[in-house]
């Protein structure tokens, strides 16, 4: 069971980092398109990708720690085999 999960946490980790870069991209491109769309805000133009991303690492913290428990969890269910 632990194998898979951790395939999983994998999986979602990556997805995570992906999105969030792919979103960081698509939306730095788009601010050199269109620079006076985003001079009319009053945050400024990359608020969005720190946002984002402070929101990817507390979901990567938590995966991260998640992953953590359960390799301990294993290393100590194999010790007592």
């Amino acid at each position: 069971m632990y194998p898979r999960l951790n395939r999983v946490l994998n999986l979602l980790i990556g997805s995570f980092i992906g999105v969030w870069i792919g979103h960081s991209l698509y939306l730095l491109g788009d601010y050199h398109a269109h620079p006076g769309l985003y001079a009319l805000g009053s945050a400024p133009w990359y608020t969005g990708i720190l946002v984002n991303g402070l929101c990817t690492a507390g979901f990567l913290a938590v995966a991260l720690l998640v992953k953590y428990i359960l390799h301990r969890k294993g290393r100590s269910v194999s010790r007592e085999k």
